[in-house]
């Protein structure tokens, strides 16, 4: 059993400017970005060898059965601006300005030292599988997280900056989850494993990566 995960890191950043100074009784429209910011970081790839008997303590385990593995970590973080008007002391309008979502594939391919080449090509099999998915990636994240731009959402609370920073920590947990759930490799991954029956038949892993893709739309 390989993994093939999703880590998802979120950041809320609430400009809050004016929200102590003055009461605004006319709410003026907040400038936005006509879209969101998508940093897309280069697939990182990196492939370790270890003794069986002694596996690195930094290696995840191996499933029953399982002789190699290959670590998928798909990593996103969402950051959201925003613009505050204050209406009272207890309500402010919050107008989110910019988002910012970074994204990052990091693979770890692990082979024992003694691993055949076919081991190894299932493996990097694996890996093609990761990197298909994370090529359209920043278009997944743009689709999701365009249309919290412009949101006006009125908080209130004895707190206002607190209120506000909850919302915008929720929202950038919102994008990270819906991205989790679009951009999800696992049906095809299995579908791989189950087409070459984890590399322990003569099925080539080029042939395998094809079928799966063409299977697991």
């Amino acid at each position: 059993m390989r993994k093939y995960s999703v880590l998802c890191a979120l950041l809320g950043i609430a400009l809050l400017a004016g929200l102590t100074l003055r009461h605004q009784s006319a709410l003026q429209p907040a400038k936005q970005k006509s879209r969101p910011r998508i940093e897309k970081q280069p697939v990182t790839v990196a492939i370790h060898t270890f003794d069986p008997a002694a596996p690195p303590a930094d290696m995840p385990p191996l499933a029953e059965g399982e002789e190699a593995e290959c670590d998928s970590n798909f990593v996103s973080d969402a950051g959201l601006k925003a613009q505050s008007e204050r209406i009272d002391a207890t309500h402010v309008v919050v107008t989110v300005t910019d988002v910012r979502v970074r994204l990052q594939l990091k693979i770890n391919i692990w082979v024992p030292k003694s691993a055949t080449q076919h081991v190894m090509e299932h493996e990097q099999g694996h890996q093609r599988i990761s990197e298909h998915y994370y090529q359209n990636a920043d278009q997944v994240a743009e689709q999701i997280s365009a249309p919290y731009l412009g949101k006006r959402i009125s908080v209130s609370g004895a707190d206002l900056d607190a209120e506000a920073n909850g919302l915008l920590q929720k929202m950038g947990a919102d994008i990270t989850a819906e991205y989790n759930r679009r951009l999800n490799p696992n049906p095809a991954q299995q579908r791989f494993d189950d087409i070459t029956d984890h590399s322990r038949n003569d099925v080539s892993a080029s042939y395998a990566v094809t079928e799966a893709l063409r299977d697991v739309p």
